[in-house]
């Protein structure tokens, strides 16, 4: 064959080759981010309930009235805004709602609007005390909201909670927050809804 013919055949073989090796190395790495990571269940609520357990003691040490008055309710339930591990963004937090006389824990998600939730409610810690087995069962098959000036409701029965510092949920259960401003009867709970965690239980 002559030469030039094979060197030409040769070139031709060559190019593609050569053009994908090129290509090659113009494609960058993967640059999307890696999947977000699933936390069992199992953790979740290990991770809510030691919360829990830590934010009974700020409770405590803040206010140690408050021991007393968990100890004569039948139940309470804790929440945690922004310190939980697995959650990424958003003003919400996970909590549960334990029964004592069944030993048993609900676990609850609450969000919160970004408008008019006070300074220092972005990380905070929620305690509500439950005086009657009702309330605490309201509160946990038909949530809660709690709108301006403090003011709140349990699910469908609708009972505001009164005054400005929103103390009480319609006159029955008790409402304590922690933020970094400190402890305060109800005032962090304006813009909060709460509701079970179907995902959770």
């Amino acid at each position: 064959m002559n030469p030039i013919r094979r060197a030409s055949i040769a070139a031709a073989l060559l190019l593609p080759l050569a053009a994908g090796t090129v290509l090659a190395q113009d494609v960058k790495p993967n640059t999307m981010p890696p999947p977000k990571k699933v936390v069992p269940k199992a953790e979740q609520q290990a991770e809510i309930r030691s919360k829990t357990t830590a934010a009974l003691e700020k409770f405590y040490t803040t206010e140690p009235k408050i021991k007393g008055e968990v100890a004569a309710a039948p139940g309470y339930a804790v929440f945690t805004t922004y310190g939980l591990s697995f959650m990424l963004g958003g003003a919400g937090g996970k909590g549960l709602v334990h029964d004592k006389a069944t030993n048993k824990d609900t676990f609850m998600s609450l969000a919160q609007a970004s408008a008019g939730v006070q300074i220092g409610a972005a990380e905070s810690d929620m305690l509500v005390i439950f005086p009657n087995k009702k309330s605490m069962t309201d509160f946990v098959e038909k949530g809660w909201t709690a709108g301006a000036g403090g003011g709140g409701s349990v699910g469908a029965a609708g009972k505001g909670a009164g005054g400005a510092t929103g103390q009480k949920m319609g006159s029955e259960a008790m409402v304590y927050t922690i933020t970094k401003n400190g402890l305060q009867a109800g005032g962090a709970v304006e813009g909060t809804k709460v509701w079970k965690d179907k995902a959770l239980n």
